[in-house]
């Protein structure tokens, strides 16, 4: 979710970029390569030069920041307003609220296996065994917070404020930050596509009609078509789940972690 966010940032704001695909369900963000480029594993990470970045909301104002210069642009205007939504999305954490939606059985699976990656290259990477171990106590304690309603329901509540939140404002404006696509938006539309992702278009979407006419309304944009809809729109996602699902199987056939 995070990388679209980002992907969307690059292309609305017209700046090339080469896109390395890194697949966390295959525990490819735990190779060593990509580990010692970053310790946290996490997705995504934005290099430019010597310049390294991981936090999903300081490469995007990192990226704005380049736009600018590169452009000669003045910012636009409203801009405490984008900042304020951007802060409101990246405070929620769309982990426990993915995972508390997704059956237990094919989580569990997934679980497992990315936990025996870990301990492979953990083997294979002695150095950075203090890292992988902290890696691996996380995966341990999110399965433990996912026992905890709680903490799942706190996630949901979260994520209800942000989207009532937009609902009031896409009543006055016609996107979430003003009359123009901003990065807000860019951070914005992920949200309604995991949310998609998960079948939960109903329940969270559907019954918010400005947030629904928006939602349409920003799938027309080239920017959504070439990060998000030509992956996930229809087919594609299965297309995506079932060779992320098969690559797994043979993986743990051979043992081949």
């Amino acid at each position: 979710m995070d990388s679209q966010k980002v992907r969307l940032a690059l292309e609305e704001r017209g700046i090339d970029y080469t896109s390395y695909h890194v697949n966390p369900l295959t525990g490819k963000n735990m190779a060593a390569s990509f580990f010692r480029m970053n310790p946290s594993a996490k997705i995504p990470v934005f290099q430019n030069g010597s310049h390294i970045i991981y936090r999903t909301i300081d490469i995007i104002q990192y990226i704005d920041r380049l736009a600018v210069s590169l452009s000669g642009e003045v910012n636009v205007s409203g801009e405490e307003k984008i900042i304020e939504w951007m802060q409101k999305i990246d405070g929620w954490n769309p982990k426990m609220f993915t995972l508390s939606h997704i059956p237990d059985k094919y989580r569990k699976f997934v679980s497992k296996f990315i936990r025996r990656v870990i301990i492979a290259r953990m083997a294979e990477s002695p150095d950075l065994a203090s890292s992988y171990h902290m890696k691996l106590r996380d995966a341990y304690e999110t399965e433990d917070k996912l026992k905890d309603p709680d903490t799942v329901q706190e996630s949901e509540e979260k994520l209800v404020r942000i989207l009532d939140d937009a609902e009031m404002q896409l009543n006055e404006t016609k996107y979430i930050a003003g009359e123009e696509f901003t990065l807000a938006d860019s951070m914005f539309v992920p949200v309604l596509v995991r949310i998609t992702l998960l079948n939960h278009e109903e329940e969270y979407i559907n019954c918010r009609p400005n947030i629904t006419a928006y939602y349409k309304l920003v799938k027309h944009r080239a920017s959504y078509k070439v990060v998000i809809g030509k992956h996930f729109s229809g087919w594609r996602k299965h297309r995506m789940l079932l060779k992320t699902l098969c690559f797994i199987c043979i993986r743990i056939l051979f043992r081949g972690y």
